[in-house]
């Protein structure tokens, strides 16, 4: 238990001294008692969570080549590609992409492999795709290709990705019309 004196009103700053005219009231032995304790509200708190692949996530990393890189020396990754600039070099990984204005100047190998630049060099994939605007020197060893209407092929395909006695081979050529 504690006694304290309290006045409600403080003075008035800027007076020269002089009280006020009412004296404020004035308490005698004022008792406290302490409070239980109050339960805070749980507050949610909103949390940054960094991007991190972790084992449960299936989504594939993509490593970007961007248009203003050229690359000398060999590309590998375990994860996928896209190539937007130069490669002079072979490009080994899981997915390769080599974009439209995309230039590649040695082989290309992974699961599954798709241009629509230019790639001067062989192909060995699972799966391969020529967009329309794909220009492409060299072999392409596959187990399913799938050539669209405009790409240009200076090379021979060959259905022996992975032979290990029967394999499907695919061939879809798509036929676009001039309006696409």
């Amino acid at each position: 238990m504690s006694v304290f004196n309290r006045n409600d009103k403080m003075p008035e700053t800027g007076t020269s001294g002089a009280t006020p005219a009412t004296p404020p009231p004035v308490r005698d032995k004022v008792e406290t008692v302490p409070l239980p304790p109050v339960a805070e509200p749980k507050r949610t708190q909103a949390t940054a969570q960094p991007i991190v692949p972790t084992s449960v996530s299936h989504m594939p990393m993509v490593s970007v080549i961007s248009k203003a890189l050229k690359i000398t020396g060999q590309l590998e990754s375990t994860e996928d590609i896209q190539i937007d600039g130069e490669i002079e070099g072979d490009v080994r990984a899981v997915s390769v992409r080599v974009g439209p204005n995309a230039k590649v100047k040695g082989a290309v190998y992974g699961d599954a492999v798709e241009v629509a630049g230019t790639v001067e060099g062989k192909i060995e994939a699972k799966k391969v795709v020529l967009t329309g605007t794909a220009r492409m020197s060299g072999d392409v060893v596959h187990q399913d290709i799938s050539i669209h209407s405009g790409a240009f092929i200076d090379g021979h395909c060959k259905p022996d990705f992975g032979k290990t006695g029967a394999t499907k081979v695919v061939l879809q050529v798509h036929k676009t019309s001039a309006a696409e």
